[in-house]
């Protein structure tokens, strides 16, 4: 027993030695501050140790450290956004102090990308022709929506004058046929926002907003696109947020000087423990805008959140994100134009202002009618683009044994809201307008009569009427389930990856317009009556019709839910040193169910007076009773070859050729078409691209240049502001120039520019210009630091040259250039004054109309989206 005992005691004394042992050889210490050449601290810097979980970031003082280290060698990895990555071997031994001096770099040609590609890749060792942009190069541009920002990217067409969302973004002379995003596919953190890019009333951009959650953005054009995601084989657009692995966060307040709006933005992320950390942000804002609605039209906001979690081989990042915002949607508005189709003269209508004006009114402030179900509805108009969403999603990365690897990326998301809005079917005379109501029609305001009196008869100077169709589409439900799972396996220097992406994505919308008229003003048009010869009055405070009977009367509902399957395989080969290969192929198989139902009339009491109006005699509604049954199924093969050859450590060629397709979603759900069967019906569209780049670094800059070729075979889709389907083919060839330059240590200009020859090459418009279509387009931002480097002065200049309103090429739309501008202050440390400007020449650049032609040499109303004018903000930023 005491044998047993002493045993015992020698034992446990052996075990606190050993215990203590490791104790202190686990307590030493690495710290030490990163500099720049001057000498100068840096925050933010992400620092590593190589072959470890353990991370930092550098504080706002330049400093960092790590604890709880293990004497012995280490690599400290050192890595920030414009200076070149550092690996320093240091040995540890107790509490060990290492300083590092970080270099600038052009950074543009080694970013590693993670965008179109299967595994992050440096810019200069990919086939593609991508663009990258961070925080600050975005504020440079001064945006005013998140689809501005998509202006400064090169080879990307967005025409940004909707609003917040509802833009048309074209790639590379690929067309707008029917609205949103058809070819190109807007994602965050590598998965699409919706499916399906051109939904009418619901695209991608809605569902989307920039705040200070968004680490960069990077927009791939053409290339692997067509093999790495379903229905984008223009291009990718990805917004990729913040983790929180790099410490810090900012706080911001902006305001409208001479435009109502007040907007808030919060952002931080930190570690929380070892290999943990988190990112969570977002804005709220309210306001009128920068077009006088006469209400508060701007009124909603988002919240995100992400949490990591790493290990010795890989992470987990679970993610959510929460969306509820309000915001105007601006259709064509009336632009006046004199002179020749060829020599046109754009200007404004007496009276209306179209770089500030907008056609909601405090009159016009619900619509009200038969709901899908037969139920009566009223909608605000001030809701505007109305996107709720909710998301949860997770991703995960694992370096496995035997040269493995598998990621996971899913998210679920339940998406709903509205889309409201004016639009103008017509603009023309009162008296043009009463006639079409019948011989001896009179106008008079609305609500301006009484019982002994009659209403005010119409007069206004410019003497001009809209017939306002109000676009009121509420979305039910556009769910979605987005998943990509990706194995890798590594063959020395061949790298195979399998996927397979899996999406459901719902498509639940009802179509309840009504027809007004209203008065042209820019200042809260009036509504307007109409009364026919006999003195029978035709329309309700300002209300004519319950529907559209100049369109056929659209109410229309849409239940309908897409399942898409798609496997790809990616195939790399590093040949040499200097050349490599990549190959991708993938097969997307759509299967197709739900219904969908036009319109019918009947006559109903809509306000319950116990009297039925001409009005009443006709509200239309959703026929729910003649249901069109959608059930079909369609696949098609995507493919895309490149190649990348290193001319040096600096510069590299590559070439690509890719082949994609897009599928159709409700542009096609009109009645005429067998839907029970996929071969019968046009539901897919094909990109052909070929594509020839270069790219350079320079010590003080870099270059892009890339040649392109596209054919696009589109079988058509509906367009709701047209009323008709477009079914074109198209090809385009061109050349894209991308490019930054620093001329001295503050002085930076980066710009970029497009030349694009495109052409219809079917139907009646064979030979003709692509609508919309510019043949050059263009982005030139200069920006001077001053004040030891904490104050910035920037200016932007983004335009085009002159394109046609229509495939008809009669109507010519000027070219114009937008000068944005910017000055940021240092206050004292860490505390910034933004001032920015955009459009500050207030010019008046169009970007799209309805009408394809005018009358040469007359006074002619046409209906046309414009930029807004000059608007001026101040922010107010704290960053820690």
């Amino acid at each position: 027993m005491k044998k047993s005992t002493l045993f015992l005691k020698r034992l446990g004394l052996i075990l606190a030695v050993m215990l203590f042992n490791v104790a202190f050889s686990q307590n030493a210490t690495l710290s030490g501050s990163i500099s720049d050449a001057k000498g100068n601290p840096i925050p933010g810097v992400n620092l590593t140790l190589q072959n470890t979980s353990k991370s930092t970031a550098s504080d706002a003082d330049g400093k960092y450290s790590f604890s709880n280290l293990s004497d012995g060698p280490v690599v400290l990895v050192a890595s920030f956004v414009g200076y070149k990555t550092t690996e320093t071997k240091v040995t540890i031994n107790g509490n060990t102090q290492q300083n590092v001096s970080l270099t600038e770099d052009s950074k543009q040609l080694e970013d590693v990308i993670v965008t179109g590609v299967v595994n992050p890749r440096a810019k200069i060792k990919s086939s593609v022709s991508i663009t990258s942009l961070d925080v600050k190069q975005i504020e440079q541009s001064a945006p005013r929506s998140t689809a501005e920002i998509f202006r400064t990217i090169p080879g990307i067409r967005s025409e940004s004058t909707g609003g917040e969302g509802n833009a048309n973004i074209a790639v590379r002379g690929v067309p707008i046929s029917s609205g949103g995003s058809k070819y190109l596919q807007l994602q965050e953190d590598g998965l699409p926002v919706l499916l399906f890019g051109d939904i009418a009333f619901a695209t991608a951009d809605i569902f989307t907003r920039f705040d200070g959650n968004v680490a960069k953005i990077e927009a791939i054009r053409g290339g692997s696109a067509s093999t790495l995601s379903s229905n984008s084989p223009g291009g990718i657009i990805n917004f990729i947020s913040k983790t929180g692995k790099i410490e810090g966060g900012s706080m911001s307040t902006s305001f409208g000087l001479d435009y109502n709006n007040f907007r808030t933005d919060l952002d931080y992320g930190a570690r929380i423990g070892d290999g943990l950390y988190f990112h969570a942000g977002g804005f709220y804002r309210t306001g009128e805008g920068v077009r006088q609605t006469g209400f508060n039209a701007n009124n909603g906001g988002q919240v995100k959140f992400n949490i990591t979690k790493e290990f010795e081989k890989g992470s987990i990042t679970v993610y959510s994100k929460f969306l509820n915002d309000r915001a105007a949607a601006y259709m064509p508005m009336p632009v006046k134009v004199t002179g020749t189709n060829s020599n046109p003269d754009w200007g404004n209508v007496d009276g209306y202002d179209a770089t500030k004006g907008a056609l909601q009114s405090i009159y016009l402030t619900q619509n009200v009618g038969l709901g899908p179900d037969g139920q009566l509805r009223r909608a605000k108009v001030a809701d505007g683009m109305h996107p709720v969403s909710k998301s949860v999603g997770v991703s995960a990365s694992f370096d496995l044994d035997d040269s493995w690897k598998v990621t996971e990326n899913g998210r679920y998301s339940s998406n709903s809201g509205g889309f409201i809005a004016p639009f103008p079917a017509q603009i023309g005379t009162a008296a043009d307008i009463a006639t079409s109501f019948g011989a001896g029609s009179t106008l008079t305001y609305a609500g301006t009569g009484t019982a002994s009196s009659p209403e005010t008869p119409f007069s206004t100077p410019n003497g001009l009427v809209a017939r306002i169709h109000m676009f009121d589409t509420q979305l039910n439900d556009f769910n979605n389930f987005m998943n990509d799972l990706r194995v890798t396996k590594k063959f020395d220097k061949v790298g195979v990856t399998a996927g397979y992406f899996k999406s459901i994505q719902n498509i639940s919308m009802s179509w309840l317009w009504n027809s007004y008229l209203q008065e042209v003003s820019d200042n809260n048009p009036r509504l307007i009556n109409v009364t026919d010869a006999t003195g029978n009055l035709l329309s309700e405070n300002g209300l004519y019709a319950y529907g559209t009977p100049a369109w056929g009367n659209l109410a229309r509902n849409y239940d309908t839910q897409y399942d898409v399957s798609a496997p790809y395989v990616n195939i790399s080969v590093d040949a040499t040193d200097n050349l490599s290969f990549e190959g991708g192929l993938r097969y997307d198989k759509g299967k197709v169910s739900g219904s969908f139902a036009g319109g019918t009339s009947s006559a109903f009491d809509v306000n319950n007076d116990g009297v039925i109006s001409v009005p009443e005699q006709n509200v239309f509604a959703v026929n729910t009773a003649k249901e069109t049954t959608v059930h079909y199924d369609y696949n098609y093969t995507s493919y895309s070859l490149g190649a990348n050859y290193l001319l040096s450590s600096q510069k590299s060629v590559f070439a690509r050729y890719s082949r994609g397709g897009s599928a159709k979603a409700d542009r096609i759900l009109f009645s005429g078409l067998n839907y029970l069967d996929g071969s019968k019906i046009n539901a897919l569209d094909f990109l052909t691209q070929g594509e020839l780049g270069y790219k350079q670094k320079f010590s003080k800059g870099y270059v892009y240049a890339t040649l392109f070729y596209s054919k696009t075979d589109e079988q058509g889709g509906y367009e709701a502001t047209t009323n008709k389907i477009t079914k074109n083919n198209y090809k385009s060839q061109g050349v894209e120039l991308e490019t930054s330059y620093n001329v001295t240590d503050g002085f930076n200009l980066r710009g970029g520019l497009t030349y694009t020859k495109a052409k219809i090459t079917s139907g009646a418009d064979n030979g003709n210009d692509p609508r919309r279509q510019p043949k050059l387009m263009y982005n030139f931002i200069p920006t001077y630091k001053f004040g030891a480097k904490k104050n910035t002065l920037g200016l932007s200049f983004i335009g085009q040259t002159k394109a046609f309103t229509q495939d008809s090429n009669e109507l010519v739309m000027n070219g114009f250039v937008i000068v944005n501008g910017f000055v940021e202050v240092q206050v004292t440390k860490g505390l910034s004054l933004n001032l920015s400007g955009n459009n500050l020449l207030d010019t008046l650049a169009i970007t799209e109309a309805e009408e394809g032609k005018i009358t040469d040499n007359t006074v002619n109303y046409v209906r046309a989206r414009p930029f807004p004018g000059r608007s001026v903000s101040m922010a107010l930023t704290y960053r820690f």
